[in-house]
């Protein structure tokens, strides 16, 4: 049921593979539910169910082979550049220095990110505490791994960066009976 990969593919090659198609098919997605909202169009509308459908199997078949964190964040920080692009060059959205800056910071931080997560552990290996001194008390350290809080701290700074735009940038204003978006200064 699920896409099957040669095992000797590198699992940073299936990763990038994975972040690339995700991103693709969620930004025709995208387009097809604007241009469905736009125009009335039922065949958008359907087109945009059968990609959000091939969408979430492709995210799952890519679980197989990569991990969540990675392929999730890359997926959506492209996804973000694509959107962007889309509303710049389509639709005619200005788009600001701060938030070209945003999209810089992104793609840093989803770097970095696929750096640190590809780069080997150091320390004792995962089979046991290590050979001298004593084993270590105390509860399991949980929660998100630190690289994965500090993408999501970049996340909220950008996303702060677009919520204190002033009132009426970028804002969902009603016209002729539905809301549409303003541009972008």
């Amino acid at each position: 049921m699920l896409i099957r990969l040669p095992e000797s593919w590198p699992h940073s090659v299936v990763a990038a593979l994975a972040m690339i198609a995700l991103a693709a098919l969620d930004l025709v997605g995208a387009y097809a539910a604007k241009e469905a909202a736009l125009r009335r169009s039922v065949p958008m509308a359907a087109l945009g169910v059968v990609l959000f459908v091939l969408l979430f199997w492709v995210y799952a078949s890519s679980l197989r082979y990569a991990d969540l964190a990675p392929v999730t964040f890359g997926w959506i920080v492209i996804l973000q550049v694509g959107v962007v692009l889309l509303d710049r060059f389509h639709y005619g959205a200005q788009v600001s220095r701060g938030q070209w800056a945003a999209v810089a910071v992104l793609l840093a931080a989803q770097a970095y990110l696929i750096l640190v997560s590809s780069m080997p552990a150091s320390g004792p290996p995962a089979s046991g505490p290590p050979a001298s001194g004593p084993p270590a008390s105390g509860p399991p350290a949980s929660g998100p791994p630190a690289s994965a809080q500090r993408i999501a701290a970049v996340q909220v700074l950008v996303s702060r960066e677009q919520v204190s735009r002033p009132e009426g940038v970028g804002a969902f204003q009603r016209t002729e009976g539905r809301y549409s978006s303003t541009a972008l200064r």
